[in-house]
């Protein structure tokens, strides 16, 4: 979530991933991945997708109410993939101004241990001297916080979409609850790991484009952190960007308050099918032809 709903600040965190980050230099390889985003639509949409009896069977698809940092809690609509996710959710899901209609949030995430902390650093070395550094908790319900990950926006100050990076925790892969599997490889706290293997029993498997329209002021707040995570960035007519590398191609344009929002997000299937339009409110679904399909959302308020 953004800054308001994602986090309890700790000053000692702060201190603790500067110190790991001065004894950590960059190998130049590619330190972050997108994780998920997140779009906040009208009601319409919303009950819609969460409605859905071929979303159900399109994706890997939840309605669920998350507990975390300080008793925050949002709904959400989730559609999860092999390493890749997206939430949606509708006017009133987030608490307080973050629930409003074109509010969207960027999660990118290591996929190896101690990598944030080297980003870190690199967001230091753009001149982002005051990062916001955060612990997220989640509450699986019996009212005791799991640490979740640790994560990273550039600036505390956003007009309506917030990106941040994370660092799955060891202690919420330890907890049974989570449904997480093993580690690959030591240090793994990858995308992979953390979502189930129940996409293999659907259509989507993963995430390959997104497309989200924003202020300039997000915009400049986001580009310090995807390059300190290693994505090639490209400049766009208009003034906005594309992020290419890791599996996901991220395309961030510049537009006034009152046209932001999530737009376009492209998905691989995990086999190829014939043509399918599914109108979910304000919104378009097109799966194939082929092993692809793309959900459009409106950009009219």
């Amino acid at each position: 979530m953004l800054v308001v709903l994602a986090m309890t600040l700790a000053g000692s965190l702060l201190g603790s991933l500067t110190g790991v980050a001065a004894q950590t230099s960059s190998s130049g390889r590619q330190l972050l991945f997108y994780n998920h985003a997140y779009g906040v639509f009208d009601r319409e949409t919303a009950d819609a997708v969460e409605h859905s009896a071929y979303l159900k069977d399109f994706a890997n698809f939840q309605v669920r109410t998350t507990t975390g940092a300080g008793g925050s809690k949002w709904t959400g609509r989730y559609l999860m993939g092999r390493q890749t996710y997206l939430e949606v959710f509708g006017v009133g899901d987030l608490p307080g101004a973050d629930g409003t209609i074109g509010r969207a949030g960027l999660a990118v995430s290591a996929e190896r241990a101690g990598d944030l902390p080297t980003v870190l650093n690199r967001l230091r070395d753009q001149g982002i001297t005051d990062p916001v550094v955060f612990r997220q908790t989640r509450d699986f319900g019996d009212g005791i916080p799991v640490p979740w990950f640790d994560g990273v926006f550039t600036s505390a100050q956003y007009d309506a979409f917030g990106a941040w990076g994370m660092e799955y925790l060891p202690e919420y892969f330890a907890d049974p609850r989570s449904k997480t599997e093993p580690a690959a490889f030591p240090g793994d706290v990858g995308r992979e790991r953390y979502l189930s293997d129940d996409y293999a029993k659907h259509l989507m498997r993963d995430v390959t484009d997104i497309r989200i329209a924003m202020t300039a002021r997000d915009l400049a707040n986001t580009v310090p952190l995807l390059r300190s995570g290693g994505f090639a960035l490209h400049p766009v007519a208009g003034g906005g960007t594309v992020a290419q590398r890791g599996g996901t191609t991220i395309r961030l344009d510049v537009a006034a308050l009152g046209q932001v929002g999530l737009r376009e997000v492209g998905m691989s299937l995990n086999r190829p099918v014939t043509r399918h339009e599914e109108r979910l409110g304000r919104s378009t679904l097109v799966v194939g032809p082929g092993p692809r399909a793309v959900w459009s959302f409106d950009a009219r308020r």
